[in-house]
């Protein structure tokens, strides 16, 4: 077991060397949440090319809780990454000038998630980096993320990883016990976790997940049958956007967005 698990964890790291050396680019970008999904990104990262060329940005609003922060800085600390911290209150705050801006949980989660991801990519931009995904495998099927939010990455080292199997390379990787204990969340309001807003916990999603794999997506029970109708409903966030172009023959050029 633990050989096998090590094979997976070799794979992933080789990915991401392998991204990284043919972009051409300095180093790779993350946004260093303090859960144990960008946690465990993270340290994958820098195993893979090493801690001096990976910065880690934590990107909190004014619902953040302080305490992640506080353990993604010490994250980066154990492993020699360059940390920073950028609020993105006052980018938030200038979206709120747009005429007829309305708030919502849901309006603002998805907000914040992309300006996270801009300010990432303009790093990426100004110093020639990787930006670095943290989804998962249970989050992308059940469409758990943002449109150009979350979902918009160069690489993506953990997304053929159910949510559980996340824990398991945590422990493996030795992420902080604070990080892996604490419940998942997208920080989208006080108080929020994904378990709670999904109204499953990640054990009842990846049981359902794996059984309707292997049962060609058939669902034979209540959770089963709410996991696939998300599924379903979002599917059009798995899809790419409907266009006549075709695809277009281009020469290989650089990841990074330019």
């Amino acid at each position: 077991m633990m050989e096998e698990l090590g094979c997976r964890m070799g794979r992933v790291e080789q990915m991401i060397r392998y991204a990284y050396w043919s972009s051409g680019c300095k180093g790779i970008v993350i946004g260093a949440s303090g859960g144990v999904d960008s946690s465990v990104a993270l340290a994958f990262c820098c195993r893979a090319i090493g801690p001096a060329n990976v910065l880690a940005l934590s990107l909190p609003s004014q619902v953040s809780n302080p305490q992640d922060t506080r353990d993604a800085a010490d994250l980066c600390a154990s492993l020699g990454v360059r940390h920073q911290v950028i609020g993105i209150g006052p980018m938030l705050d200038a979206y709120r000038t747009i005429p007829g801006f309305t708030e919502s949980p849901a309006l603002l989660g998805n907000l914040m998630a992309r300006i996270r991801m801009a300010v990432l990519y303009y790093h990426a931009n100004r110093d020639n980096l990787l930006v670095c995904g943290t989804s998962n495998k249970s989050e992308l099927l059940l469409g758990y993320f943002t449109k150009f939010g979350d979902s918009a990455a160069d690489i993506q080292p953990i997304l053929h990883l159910y949510k559980t199997d996340v824990y398991e390379m945590a422990r493996e990787l030795k992420i902080p016990d604070p990080i892996v204990r604490k419940p998942p969340s997208a920080g989208l309001w006080a108080g929020q976790t994904d378990e709670g807003e999904i109204g499953l916990s990640y054990a009842e999603i990846d049981a359902s997940l794996q059984a309707l794999e292997k049962r060609a997506w058939t669902a034979v029970t209540p959770t089963e049958e709410k996991v696939l109708a998300l599924m379903k409903k979002s599917a059009h966030k798995r899809m790419p956007a409907p266009s006549l172009s075709g695809e277009p023959r281009v020469p290989a050029g650089d990841a990074r967005d330019s």
